[in-house]
């Protein structure tokens, strides 16, 4: 289990589970688990029930974290090393609200790697053209948000089987934002009230079924390309959103089996974090636990030209947030 690069902040949520047992929601701190269930009144049953109840819990996490901190030893109030625990995904969400074609330059790669070989463009006037897209898209303030399916995610080192029909696996790391409570039509300035904290989401897509050849006026097919079960890594930790200085610079880093392929600055993004949450919530109802993926920047495998394969180790890392890695493996042989 890869447990470098240290979250931001006092302490971290996550959910945990000893060998053969029942996944609990922990409240972690100095390399140390707290059990919620048996710290909190209320005994919350999973880690959702805490982020319900967030404005409340809140002040009561940082006293547990901070006598977590002070104490040596491990006490019957459910305190034990992470060392030896297995890690979920932190949160199971209700909704997923996922951003597409969000960072500059990554569409602007897609473009061209997507260009037909009859297409009398040249790659410089390709680029141009999808750049002056980006930027109108950005002067008319339209995010793109979709919905993904909470069958779709895994734990942040679990393995990712790849689907037999899943002909170009690709990898999209992203910056997660978790809901704290209901949201529906609330301004951009009000929107990051809403939100609890965030996570790293590996939001997978097969490439060869994101376009319907059958039916191209229909369009993308999300479906298809993004929901088979496991594409969703989530976590590991769900990060106080007091804890994250500016969402508008952190580092999302991507590396296959050692090989940094995605290093890029949130400050990539066209639309961030409160535009996005306030965008959907003018359609649908956020609810708590939900996820709002902010999208994914440049260097995704159809930019290298190399697409997942069974044995392929991911590692993701976002600043602040901490690391996951999972290993892919062809369906058939896990």
């Amino acid at each position: 289990m890869a447990m470098l690069a240290q979250p931001a902040g006092p302490f971290v949520l996550g959910t945990f589970s000893a060998q053969d047992g029942e996944p609990f929601p922990g409240l972690l701190a100095k390399e140390r688990v707290l059990d919620l269930r048996s710290a909190l009144d209320w005994a919350p049953s999973d880690l959702r029930a805490v982020v319900e109840r967030w404005e409340e819990t809140l002040p009561l996490l940082h006293a547990l974290a901070d006598d977590l901190r002070a104490r040596a030893d491990d006490d019957a109030l459910g305190r034990r090393p992470l060392e030896g625990l297995r890690v979920h995904a932190p949160v199971e969400p209700r909704q997923i609200f996922q951003s597409g074609a969000n960072y500059r330059q990554h569409v602007i790669d897609l473009e061209v790697a997507h260009r037909s070989p009859d297409d009398p463009r040249t790659v410089e006037e390709a680029r141009a053209e999808i750049a002056a897209v980006m930027d109108r898209r950005a002067a008319e303030d339209l995010p793109y948000v979709f919905i993904g399916l909470p069958s779709a995610i895994t734990g942040p080192y679990d393995d990712v089987t790849l689907p037999a029909w899943a002909e170009k696996p690709d990898w999209e790391l992203e910056l997660a934002a978790v809901i704290a409570k209901a949201a529906y039509r609330v301004t951009v300035d009000e929107a990051l009230e809403y939100v609890a904290g965030y996570t790293i989401a590996n939001d997978l897509t097969d490439r060869a079924t994101v376009f319907r050849r059958d039916m191209k006026a229909i369009g993308t097919d999300w479906l298809r390309s993004k929901n088979a079960p496991g594409f969703t890594p989530l976590g590991p930790w769900l990060v106080p959103a007091e804890s994250i200085a500016d969402t508008g610079d952190l580092r999302v880093t991507l590396r296959l089996n050692g090989e940094t392929m995605q290093d890029e600055s949130t400050k990539d993004m066209l639309f961030g974090v409160a535009r996005l949450v306030s965008y959907a919530s003018q359609t649908a109802q956020l609810l708590p636990g939900d996820l709002v993926l902010t999208g994914s920047p440049a260097g995704n495998g159809i930019h290298w030209g190399r697409l997942l394969r069974d044995g392929d180790v991911m590692e993701g890392s976002i600043t602040g947030l901490g690391v996951q890695r999972t290993r892919c493996v062809a369906e058939g042989t896990a």
